[in-house]
């Protein structure tokens, strides 16, 4: 007899960034790099500890479950009505609750891949089928395919951009011609967890241009250009009606006292977030030229990371860079996501990656 569901056992595990402390013992090191999860590695930002600390003192009471101050300081930032906004524990938990909303067992969640490791467990949690679409050979988002595969099951469809492990994005005129192609009765989710790192001008902030259309949802976290990971701190918006729906799904209180007092101090830092962000590109930008002397076929990137197309070698290229004690994140068939950390990290990492690749 079976206490859990037997499909479950199909579904792969969401996969963390190993421990650096870990490696380190490991290999008898003082100690290790990781850039395996994609955070960004300057600490929190000004306002924010202290904001965390005074948040503490009053950590008996349940937080505001509405969220009520932190969807009004987004809303004011982003230039949209509270209503249309919805927090949660990071995006990837938004996007869970959004399937939650829109899904029935047998709905059809569409994405490509490869994509956000999370889509397919989200999906099956659901009880909703995954329909994967493979990304083209420049290893971006095929929309035309996309769009054809949507049926009369679909319920949602999910666009990943700037896409994560891959970096690659999608520019206005091929979103545009997407999302006016989609059945207005299927939800499009623009997930947008690196937008702050986008540079190139073609790429669209889909809060600007497609947040007021019924059948839109964007969202956003603030634990990437906004330093809040360990805190998780994401938010929905879209109309009203789908806004609200997913506010009804959310786990209760699930966006801490904490997390929301982070959130406001975090918001209040918007140029010292730039300022990071910049620092983010810069270093993308050296990591990925030096890298296209030894994998001439790396992708541009328009996130906090890099994409390394190994194929069936990634595995072998995770262990060779975690001998020289550096983290990164392969994807075994597909490739190896690595992080932009600090220039010294950054050092470290290509100085293993011309080992693993000699």
């Amino acid at each position: 007899m079976r206490l859990t569901r037997a499909d479950l056992d199909q579904l792969p595990a969401y996969v963390p960034g190993r421990s650096p402390a870990d490696l380190a013992r490991e290999l008898g090191m003082a100690e290790a790099v990781k850039l395996a999860s994609n955070e960004v590695p300057y600490g929190p930002l000004p306002g924010v500890v202290e904001a965390v600390t005074a948040a503490v003192a009053q950590s008996h009471r349940y937080p505001d479950m509405a969220t009520t101050a932190l969807r009004a300081k987004l809303a004011a930032r982003y230039g949209v009505d509270p209503e249309r906004i919805a927090t949660g524990c990071g995006s990837v938990a938004l996007a869970e609750h959004v399937v939650r909303a829109t899904c029935l067992p047998g709905d059809e969640m569409l994405y490509a891949w490869r994509s956000f490791e999370a889509y397919p467990i989200i999906a099956a949690t659901a009880g909703a089928t995954s329909v994967r679409v493979p990304n083209t050979p420049a290893h971006a988002h095929d929309l035309d395919a996309m769009a054809a595969a949507v049926t009369d099951r679909t319920r949602v469809v999910v666009v990943c951009n700037p896409n994560n492990p891959t970096g690659t994005s999608v520019r206005r005129a091929e979103l545009d011609a997407f999302v006016d192609r989609v059945p207005e009765n299927v939800l499009v989710v623009i997930d947008e967890a690196y937008r702050e790192f986008v540079t190139d001008p073609d790429v669209p902030d889909a809060i600007d241009t497609y947040a007021d259309r019924p059948n839109v949802a964007v969202l956003r976290t603030l634990s990437k250009a906004w330093g809040l990971a360990g805190l998780r701190v994401g938010f929905l918006v879209a109309s009203p009606e789908v806004a609200g729906a997913v506010r009804k799904v959310v786990t209760p209180f699930s966006t801490s006292m904490t997390a929301q007092a982070a959130a406001l101090a975090a918001l209040d830092q918007e140029a010292e977030v730039h300022r990071r962000c910049a620092l983010v590109v810069a270093e993308r930008d050296r990591v990925t030229e030096a890298l296209r002397k030894l994998l001439p076929d790396v992708p541009d990137s328009q996130s906090n990371f890099v994409w390394l197309p190994l194929g069936d070698g990634a595995a072998a290229f995770g262990a060779a860079c975690e001998r020289r004690g550096v983290i990164v994140r392969p994807f075994q068939g597909d490739g190896v996501r690595v992080t932009i950390g600090t220039p010294a990290e950054n050092d470290l990492f290509l100085a293993a990656a011309e080992t693993a690749v000699a």
